[in-house]
């Protein structure tokens, strides 16, 4: 079971950061900075689920104040020691339910972070607990993955999606309760040490109607951070949804 730190304790803390590869490689972090740069304007900044700053840290570079809510306080210590990282406030907590003192004109959830609230209550939750925060006509930002269903046969619960020498990661799902756990097979020192996270999926048009509860609307929808079209074929989403102006 985990511990304080949730699913993300020191041992995977550690190991999170891959400098200028995978997730951190410019090319994946820079268009979404741009975006939420854009959004935030002259305003400030909150992430959910911030953990060592992939992405505070360069928003705040383009001089956007970011504020995060994080719960493991093993990647707020990684956040810490980086550049920069001291002048980002930081409040731990669950940011279903964490607030802050602060109003933002820009609030987001990157790299499927939402679907770390495993129940539709506590993800309907997030979305009003967001909505509360933001500024009149500020932003929710959410990039998530699209369900991979439809690389499963009749009958399949498993997804292999990816594997390498030192890697094997499986989905696990369960479309009764649109339960997710990823599984991880990851080469530690000679041996293979696995890996469980539980996650819940939920489809955009869900998103959506969990935005409207919130009193938010779908603003634009784009298939990545590039802003490319969101189409059938899309792999992922990139969701704006305003809260009204005053």
């Amino acid at each position: 079971m985990p511990g304080a730190d949730g699913y993300f304790d020191e041992p995977v803390a550690a190991r999170y950061d891959t400098p200028g590869t995978g997730m951190f490689a410019p090319e994946v972090v820079d268009p979404a900075v741009d975006l939420l740069a854009e959004l935030a304007g002259d305003g400030r900044a909150l992430e959910l689920g911030i953990g060592t700053g992939r992405i505070a840290l360069p928003l705040a570079d383009r001089g956007v104040p970011v504020h995060g809510i994080e719960l493991s306080n093993a990647m707020v210590e990684r956040l810490r020691a980086k550049p920069g990282g001291e002048a980002i406030g930081i409040t731990i907590g669950d940011f279903s339910t964490a607030t802050t003192d602060a109003t933002f004109s820009v609030a987001y959830l990157v790299f499927n972070t939402i679907a770390n609230l495993t129940t539709q209550e506590a993800q309907v939750a997030c979305f009003r607990n967001v909505a509360a925060q933001l500024e009149p006509g500020g932003c929710f930002v959410i990039e998530l993955e699209v369900p991979t269903l439809q690389a499963l046969s009749a009958g399949e619960t498993m997804h292999v999606f990816h594997a390498s020498e030192t890697h094997w990661g499986i989905d696990e799902y369960d479309v009764v309760s649109q339960g997710l756990t990823s599984h991880h097979f990851t080469l530690v020192e000679g041996h293979f040490e696995l890996r469980s996270i539980p996650f819940r999926y939920a489809w955009p048009a869900e998103l959506d109607l969990m935005a409207q509860l919130a009193g938010m609307h779908l603003r634009e929808r784009f298939g990545d951070w590039s802003r490319e079209p969101f189409t059938s074929d899309s792999h992922k989403h990139v969701s704006v949804w305003e809260k009204p102006p005053a």
